[in-house]
């Protein structure tokens, strides 16, 4: 699982920072999350395939964490896209696009499907039999979620090896793999874990951007290798987080720390202070395990 990073800062854009959006390369899927404006001049510059965007997830109806997307979706109408593209976001997001289509008298030629979202509890909006992603109901100032990604169990890893020596067939691997026991030539029953090896742990990566501090999501994101949580403030400035419906990093650490989650990230930060490592250095007061995130800025999960 890799994420990368295109833009993690608050508010407007400038020349050397940008918006929110970022993706997640997990078990082939390589999803857009967030799509503020310059995102697809930030594909380019990181040489991230536009092609293998098929799901793109929208956290909220801000404009600096959508206004890349009518962009984004000309650019792939004028690359000769025909795939599917599936778009996950608040309700009016199929408005607000499809409006500047018509006015531009620009519709797509390949098939835009809108998923539109107004639940405040936790459901469901992707799955295959490898990736769920589920949606982590946020407290902004306007109808906000976070998302949750989760790979699947792998099968079990199979020594193939071991099972020729012990004489079992070929034809019998794939319910091996899945956690059936073995028969060997002979009849006898070989057991499964003299076969298999368990398989790597499955990764989980939950993105919690825009929010107050709010607690009812720590059951959501119980024990994710990586958090990205916004940290828009340091305590100093605490007092704008009421009204903002913002957080501070300190806050962020707060949240990482109720989930036992393995990493935090910081992000979303607001661009009136000097340094970033000023939002470690208060978080790490909390929770031990802090990276920034910064443009252009990968981790491997």
């Amino acid at each position: 699982m890799k994420l990368t990073i295109l833009g993690c800062y608050s508010a407007t854009p400038r020349t050397f920072t940008n918006p929110t959006s970022q993706v997640l390369e997990i078990k082939n899927h390589l999803f857009l999350i967030d799509c503020g404006e310059g995102t697809q001049v930030q594909l380019r510059k990181y040489k991230l395939k536009f092609s293998r965007i098929k799901h793109i997830f929208i956290s909220h109806l801000h404009g600096d964490h959508f206004f890349g997307l009518p962009g984004l979706i000309s650019t792939f109408r004028l690359l000769g896209r025909d795939s599917e593209m599936h778009i996950y976001g608040p309700k009016g997001i199929k408005q607000a696009v499809t409006l500047l289509l018509k006015l531009g008298d620009s519709w797509t030629n390949f098939p835009l499907i809108f998923h539109e979202l107004e639940s405040k509890d936790s459901e469901l909006l992707f799955e295959d039999e490898k990736v769920s992603v589920r949606t982590v109901p946020l407290e902004h100032r306007v109808y906000t979620n976070g998302f949750v990604f989760h790979e699947k169990p792998a099968p079990r890893t199979l020594d193939v090896e071991a099972a020729k020596r012990l004489g079992v067939d070929r034809s019998q691997f794939n319910n091996i793999k899945n956690g059936a026991d073995g028969v060997s030539n002979n009849g006898e029953t070989i057991p499964n874990a003299k076969l298999t090896s368990d398989p790597p742990k499955p990764k989980s990566y939950a993105f919690c951007s825009d929010t107050s501090y709010h607690e009812p999501i720590v059951p959501l994101i119980e024990g994710v290798d990586a958090l990205y949580h916004e940290s828009t403030f340091l305590e100093t400035e605490s007092h704008l987080c009421a009204k903002t419906k913002h957080s501070t990093a300190k806050q962020a650490a707060q949240i990482a720390q109720q989930a036992h989650v393995g990493k935090l990230i910081l992000g979303h930060y607001s661009t009136r202070y000097k340094s970033l490592e000023l939002f470690r250095e208060e978080a790490m007061q909390v929770f031990p395990n802090v990276a920034l995130a910064d443009d252009g800025k990968t981790f491997e999960i």
